[in-house]
């Protein structure tokens, strides 16, 4: 498979490469990250045949919105697809500080919960001035959801339901604004809740269908049966599959470490890298639409195109289900093909 290749949403007009950049990190997540170090990792990315590309306002507090716009808006528009994101309204705030939400020099304007009907139509139109893009491909509802939300989840749901969230999001595809809409979250169960009150088209689910972790398996079953398109974010885990020791953009515990040591040790008994199979392994699920995983510099794209390309035997697939690795009923790469 090419990073290139592309699938299509089951029910909407929009055709993913599947290999996505997600442009946090051109919103200085974690640490800076220099506009020029952004444009080249852009750049490699296009220069490898990546066509999709993820933002949001929340990223660097509207930093990541206005950096992706500047590379995008001189290139032909359909070239290439865009996501974004709303239910956060970007307000212009003095005292943001130095270091915010793990964003390094975010810039003056405080991300507000607002998933009413008003809130994302405000929200997507000032996005589109900062991207200077009139009609994103993809529109998603971002981080939803008790794990965002704790004991404010219901009311934020109830923004989304009685307050019109969603029935914005269906005006702006019957208007033609967006091509398919959906949610951008980190936990599958409100992807689930959703498809129960709004037929959404695709989701960016963010480090639940990984190499490390399969619950999900079920619901992701589901969503294939049903034509709800799944976009892979976050598949090395925050990056402890790609060699750093976070899980969940925090520190990882010891039994997650405990599990990474076993899959190393299968990587490197059938001279497997550790990220190629991370990358490889959840797009073998039919749901699975694309893989975003987020690069800060042209050298990290390459590094990702090489791992995507990477062969991989299927002894070493056959070895993680022997080891209880991957779940039960989980598709892996090359069966069927």
């Amino acid at each position: 498979m090419n990073v290139a290749d592309r699938r299509k949403l089951p029910n909407a007009p929009v055709e993913l490469t599947v290999m996505g950049l997600g442009c946090a990190q051109m919103g200085n997540l974690y640490r800076k990250t220099s506009y020029e170090e952004a444009a080249g990792a852009f750049k490699a990315a296009w220069e490898a045949g990546i066509r999709y590309y993820d933002t949001a306002p929340f990223y660097g507090y509207t930093r990541s919105e206005r950096r992706l716009g500047t590379m995008l808006t001189d290139l032909p528009r359909g070239d290439y697809v865009l996501s974004t994101k709303v239910g956060r309204v970007m307000q212009p705030d003095e005292t943001v500080g130095p270091e915010e939400d793990g964003y390094v020099e975010p810039l003056p304007f405080r991300p507000v919960f607002d998933y009413t009907h008003d809130g994302i139509m405000r929200s997507f139109e000032a996005s589109r001035q900062r991207l200077g893009i009139l009609k994103p491909d993809i529109l998603y509802i971002h981080d939803i959801g008790g794990m965002t939300h704790g004991e404010k989840h219901q009311h934020y749901w109830r923004q989304l339901t009685d307050g019109g969230g969603f029935q914005a999001l269906g005006k702006l595809r019957e208007e033609g604004l967006t091509k398919a809409v959906g949610l951008g979250v980190n936990e599958w169960q409100i992807i689930a809740d959703a498809m129960k009150v709004f037929d959404i088209d695709v989701a960016m689910l963010a480090g639940r269908y990984t190499l490390l972790e399969q619950q999900s398996l079920a619901f992701m079953d589901d969503c294939a049966r049903r034509g709800v398109g799944i976009v892979i974010a976050g598949p090395f885990n925050s990056g402890l599959l790609a060699g750093n020791r976070k899980f969940n953009y925090t520190d990882a515990p010891a039994e997650i470490l405990a599990r990474v040591d076993v899959l190393n040790a299968a990587c490197e008994e059938e001279g497997v890298t550790l990220p190629a199979a991370a990358l490889q392994f959840p797009l073998a699920h039919p749901a699975a639409m694309t893989i975003v995983s987020g690069a800060r510099t042209a050298g990290q794209i390459r590094s990702n195109v090489d791992w995507f390309a990477e062969e991989i035997p299927a002894s070493f697939w056959s070895r993680l289900k022997e080891r209880g690795l991957i779940a039960d009923g989980a598709p892996v790469p090359g069966e069927g093909a």
